[in-house]
């Protein structure tokens, strides 16, 4: 079968149209490099012959390769040229009008039959193929940055776009060693759609002052495994580009989760844009630079003196209060591991002892390490054998009332002074803390399954929490080697109050018949560099659970935005409940 588009013409040679130029000369075909002007299109090559020289040094390309690769671009400042493309990608600045205005000379350049592709990442592909009176042959080729190191492309039909060219474009994406995602043209299409809601939030969050910039950065890379921080991207990407496209989304969909944090305003407006300029939501050594100057470094620290914790006690006896014990007595602590009968909690422990025991296999412990943690383990069948324990960490359902009803015991039992600490991870904090005489001692301690290996713990503060007791246990949790991130008792704390919204987006993006659930996965896990994307995470997370947070939170914010999709809602109801159940967004049962 003949390669599709064997003649292409790339007009706009920044950063991304000379990725694209070199991404597709690499491939063997022709490429027309197309500039405004001669200044800029000696520029344009000088930064393509950079970019494959620094590819020579990498060993990504040798020598011989580059020189075949240069030979095949040519750069110059007449949009004519674009007349012997088959296809013709568009990458000027994101101005509507100024691609309108370029698509429209194109159509009057080319011939009738080639396929004029648009590079944005939020505008309307239908206005801008509009313009020109071959609308069949228009779509979105969507790229990432960096194009050589990115996989994915976004390939944007309109309603107008033909299906041949669809297919011509997607087999010119695989061509290129991409993975091509069928998306049709709203406002974000798939990546963006689903990463600049969670980005908003996000920049949100931290206008209000909920949490620190590196606590949300820190607390979504190591909670959620992502490759940076929300903030952070957010400064990587430009400020004023990420408003220009929540501005495109909030537009077509009306959503105020859509509608641009005022914070992102506030930074465009001081030149504040990120990376580039050298400043926005962090400060970097130079424009350009990657190298932050004002970021605290480590995690969040104690404020003042906090309490003495030595001996510590566990309530629960399912995988999280066994995780949770694994950590405090691989760090040295004396841990009481006190369940609803003797039985249960003798049976935690040997699963504790199976945890520890695979860590010897792997290399991470030895056995005198695995002996001495399982010695300072006491299982209790009793909640009255938690009298003289320093700190009480809650590991019980996730339900109001039988916390509640914990922490009134524990009241009556656990000596003055010390510490009361409830693992929820979406529940009121405030209400396990006003069942007891105590709320002063009461603390959220959210830590992330398997508690073992996950590095975040959230350390949530109520209105009554005491500061000594904010600072014992922030000083814990950096002491047993996890990474504590400070932030107040609502909805979702700071990992699921982002995270669960973005779940839901995507659930909403399926619903809607937009993208299938292995093209949303595959965009996100390759658009982002997430290591799941959200219905594998859904599954795995499970769907009742997903949908009870999902509740939780627009009962707390009221946001229109936040109400659980449908179709969650009919999964849950259906008892597709994910891998737990062997089918969720996908049928686990028969792999």
């Amino acid at each position: 079968m003949e390669r599709p588009f064997p003649t292409v013409a790339v007009v706009g040679l920044g950063t991304m149209g000379a990725g694209v130029a070199v991404a597709v000369a690499k491939s063997g075909r022709r490429v027309i490099g197309i500039e405004a002007g001669e200044d800029s299109a000696a520029r344009a090559l000088a930064r393509i012959e950079e970019a494959t020289a620094h590819a020579v040094a990498r060993e990504r390309l040798t020598a011989e390769e580059r020189g075949e690769l240069l030979a095949r671009i040519s750069v110059g400042h007449a949009l004519e040229a674009a007349a012997d493309a088959d296809l013709v990608i568009e990458e000027v600045p994101e101005q509507l009008e100024l691609k309108r205005e370029l698509f429209a000379e194109l159509d009057r350049i080319c011939p009738p039959e080639t396929v004029l592709a648009t590079g944005t990442t939020a505008l309307s592909v239908t206005r801008i193929a509009a313009a020109t009176a071959r609308p069949e042959r228009v779509l979105g080729l969507h790229f990432f940055n960096p194009v050589h190191t990115m996989k994915l492309v976004e390939v944007v039909r309109t309603v107008l776009t033909g299906p041949q060219v669809a297919e011509d474009a997607a087999a010119f994406a695989r061509d290129l060693g991409k993975e091509p995602v069928a998306a049709g043209d709203r406002a974000g299409f798939v990546v963006n759609g689903l990463l600049f809601a969670y980005l908003n939030q996000a920049a949100a969050m931290y206008e209000s002052r909920y949490a620190t910039r590196e606590d949300i950065d820190a607390a979504m890379r190591l909670g959620c495994g992502l490759p940076m921080g929300p903030l952070a991207l957010l400064d990587l990407i430009g400020v004023d580009t990420a408003r220009t496209v929540l501005e495109a989304m909030y537009e077509q969909s009306k959503d105020r989760l859509h509608a641009p944090a005022p914070i992102l305003g506030q930074l465009v407006a001081a030149g504040l844009l990120g990376r580039k300029s050298g400043r926005g939501f962090y400060t970097y050594e130079a424009p350009g630079s990657s190298r932050m100057i004002d970021a605290a470094s480590g995690p969040a620290r104690p404020k003042g003196p906090g309490r003495e914790v030595n001996r510590i006690g566990v309530c629960g006896s399912g995988t999280m209060a066994t995780g949770i014990v694994e950590v405090f007595a691989k760090a040295g602590h004396p841990v009481v591991l006190a369940a609803r009968s003797q039985e249960k909690a003798e049976k935690a422990k040997a699963q504790l002892a199976k945890s520890l025991e695979r860590s010897v296999s792997r290399g991470r412990l030895t056995e005198e390490q695995r002996d001495a943690a399982l010695a300072l383990v006491t299982p209790a069948g009793q909640y009255a054998d938690l009298a003289d324990v320093d700190l009480v960490v809650e590991a019980v359902a996730e339900d109001l009332a039988v916390k509640r009803e914990l922490f009134a015991a524990l009241d009556k039992i656990v000596k003055p002074g010390a510490v009361l600490a409830t693992t929820t991870s979406s529940l009121p904090v405030i209400s396990c803390a006003t069942a007891t005489s105590r709320p002063q001692d009461v603390i959220g301690m959210h830590f992330f399954n398997p508690a073992p290996a996950m590095k975040l713990v959230e350390v949530v503060s109520t209105v009554l929490t005491a500061p000594d007791v904010t600072a014992t246990v922030l000083e814990l949790t950096a002491k047993v080697r996890k990474h504590p991130v400070e932030c107040g008792d609502r909805a979702g704390f700071i990992v699921n109050a982002l995270l669960f919204p973005y779940l839901n987006d995507a659930v909403r993006m399926l619903q809607e018949h937009y993208a299938t659930v292995d093209d949303i996965d595959t965009a996100m896990k390759l658009g982002c560099g997430y290591p799941m994307g959200p219905f594998e995470l859904l599954d795995v997370v499970g769907l009742d659970v997903s949908l009870t947070i999902e509740q939780v939170l627009h009962q707390e914010f009221r946001e229109p935005g936040l109400a659980a999709a449908p179709l969650l809602e009919h999964l849950v109801a259906a008892g597709c409940l994910g891998r737990k159940t062997g089918r969720g967004f996908r049928d686990h049962a028969r792999r």
